[in-house]
């Protein structure tokens, strides 16, 4: 009778375990972009203008605005000399090699994921 027990409490561990291992794990949740800014971008940038300025410029806005063009904040050479106002695509490609779209720049952040520069770049909007 032991042998019985013991043997249908393995069986039901074994339809349990399977029944595991084929159920579909829940979906990753997205990037939060305020928590990523805030990790990999708040050491050196703020998004509030009533903030002292740290090593790099206020962020706040900057979707739309001439690079290189904040008043009060003191460029490196390129940047401000840069012919550009930042979208979207040119924030991507900023935060992928700054150094790819103004060589010469200081900034040496870089961030190989697509999904946390998008992630970043959408908080950064709404930050406008």
């Amino acid at each position: 009778m032991r042998a019985i027990v013991l043997g249908l409490c393995t069986a039901v561990v074994l339809v349990v375990r399977v029944a595991e291992a084929q159920m579909p794990l829940p979906a990753a949740k997205p990037p939060d972009g305020a928590t990523l800014f805030k990790q990999q971008c708040a050491v050196c940038h703020t998004t509030n203008l009533s903030e002292p300025v740290r090593q790099g410029p206020p962020l706040v806005g900057i979707v739309g605005r001439p690079a290189g063009k904040v008043e009060g904040f003191h460029y490196s050479e390129p940047l401000a000399k840069a012919a550009f106002a930042w979208d979207e695509t040119k924030l991507d490609a900023w935060l992928t090699n700054p150094q790819a779209v103004i060589p010469g720049v200081v900034m040496v952040y870089r961030q190989a994921n697509p999904e946390t520069r998008a992630a970043i770049i959408a908080f950064l909007k709404e930050q406008n």
